[in-house]
């Protein structure tokens, strides 16, 4: 028995959850530095904040797979998931910017730091369930479509969650200034709006897509894991992360290096741009100068993530041309080269080249992967392999985390930027390690 063929639209509505989702996660990564250091974070210490949330993602999204697997109720296999991790999403939106109003309890910067574990929790609940279903959904030859049609709109979600603040001041006149140890109230703002699109999008996925039942999905597993007694415990995890396809093992290395460099990317650009472009000494942190440089960083993840989107409708016909393995390697290759110019880029303006780069690399670091993956995975193990194939994404970002504060201080001199140039070399060397890689249902080797 073969999966049906979805349409466009059909794949668009079973994707669409991720536009909420990839909006909220775009105002996580653009502004919870800046909110971090508005409640008192030292740059050298905000990568060790941003550790709790692959710290996360480690443990949570390889149980969430696991049971995703295994359940069936009312709402279905995955969407109950996503569902849950974007109502508990929306509220670390809501509070994050607000924690300053807990401060009888406990000092905001570490209401804001708890905020945002909480937000990046549940992104993970909601994140891995959705990559799941479009395996789940697709016939093998509509995968790369899919995932393709989910990294659009991830670009056109994070657009919106990136630019949101930056419009908000500079075309509606949202003041961007607010007393010392506040936050602005275009990021107020925007984190509220941020919250509504995301459980409004994840509606129109969980109201519009039926999923399979187990009993279909065992007629379209014909591998021979099929008739293995499925696992019945959760400490199995450990035996199918033993037991993984030479495909992941593989795979797992161009992760690690993917994601170690957009790890350092996101934590240290609002700081590197702001001393490295608007001129700003690192103690400041409150100035009308800093919100804008803040502002800018937004702006500047809207492009990466404009261009990522654009891209994204491009990858299935250049898959084909070229195969799935040179299409994400030349990608990580102009990424890299993109963040490493940043260092050279005179004016802030000329800054936004360098985000296409990264664009490129982001479409298919959020792509390709899983496309190559999700054809090496038994059906029945999909959420669980799933789950554990983000230990090579939080791994790396934990690593950064430890030694990227540390590196600033000691090694860059207190010069964020170069954060930003290891990053880029960091997806030079993912882009190597492609070719390593066996792709077991592309056409083109």
């Amino acid at each position: 028995m073969e999966k049906r063929r979805l349409s466009f639209w059909e794949i668009w509505n079973m994707s669409f959850g991720f536009l909420g989702i990839q909006m909220g996660f775009a105002l996580q990564n653009a502004n919870a530095s800046r909110i971090l250091q508005i409640f008192g974070a030292d740059v050298h210490h905000l990568s060790w904040f941003w550790i709790v949330a692959p710290l996360t993602g480690l443990i949570v999204q390889p149980i969430i797979g696991y049971y995703s697997d295994k359940t069936w109720n009312r709402l279905g296999r995955r969407r109950p998931y996503f569902l849950t991790g974007a109502v508990l999403a929306s509220l670390g939106l809501i509070l994050m910017p607000n924690a300053d109003m807990f401060t009888a309890f406990m000092p905001a910067l570490w209401v804001g730091a708890g905020m945002l574990m909480i937000m990046d929790a549940s992104f993970n609940i909601a994140m891995e369930p959705f990559r799941a279903l479009v395996a789940d959904m697709l016939p093998s030859d509509q995968r790369t479509l899919g995932f393709s049609v989910q990294t659009v709109l991830i670009g056109v979600g994070a657009v919106i969650g990136s630019w949101l603040p930056y419009v908000m001041t500079n075309w509606f006149g949202v003041t961007n200034e607010a007393d010392t140890g506040g936050v602005p109230f275009n990021l107020l703002l925007s984190f509220i709006i941020g919250a509504g699109v995301l459980i409004v999008s994840i509606l129109v996925t969980v109201f519009t897509t039926k999923e399979y039942s187990p009993e279909e999905m065992a007629q379209f597993d014909t591998s021979a894991e099929a008739h293995v007694e499925e696992s019945s415990s959760l400490l199995d995890i450990f035996t199918d992360f033993k037991r993984m396809p030479q495909t992941m093992r593989q795979l797992a290395w161009v992760q690690f290096f993917s994601w170690f460099g957009l790890f350092g990317m996101w934590v240290f650009s609002t700081p590197a741009i702001a001393s490295h472009i608007y001129g700003l000494d690192v103690s400041d942190t409150h100035s009308k100068s800093f919100q804008d440089a803040g502002d800018w960083v937004g702006w500047l993840f809207g492009i990466y993530n404009l261009v990522s989107a654009i891209y994204a409708f491009l990858l299935p016909a250049i898959a084909k041309k070229i195969g799935r393995k040179r299409t994400h390697a030349y990608s990580l290759i102009i990424g890299g080269l993109g963040l490493m110019s940043l260092y050279i880029m005179p004016s802030k303006e000329l800054t936004m080249l360098s985000m296409v780069g990264v664009g490129i690399a982001w479409a298919s670091i959020l792509a390709m992967p899983y496309a190559i993956l999700a054809g090496s995975i038994p059906p029945k193990k999909m959420g669980v392999y799933m789950g554990i194939f983000n230990f090579f994404i939080v791994l790396p970002q934990i690593l950064n985390a430890l030694i990227g504060g540390p590196l600033v201080k000691y090694v860059y001199n207190d010069q964020a930027i170069f954060a930003l140039v290891i990053s880029g070399v960091s997806l030079l060397i993912a882009a190597a390690l492609v070719s390593k890689v066996k792709d077991v249902d592309d056409v083109i080797q």
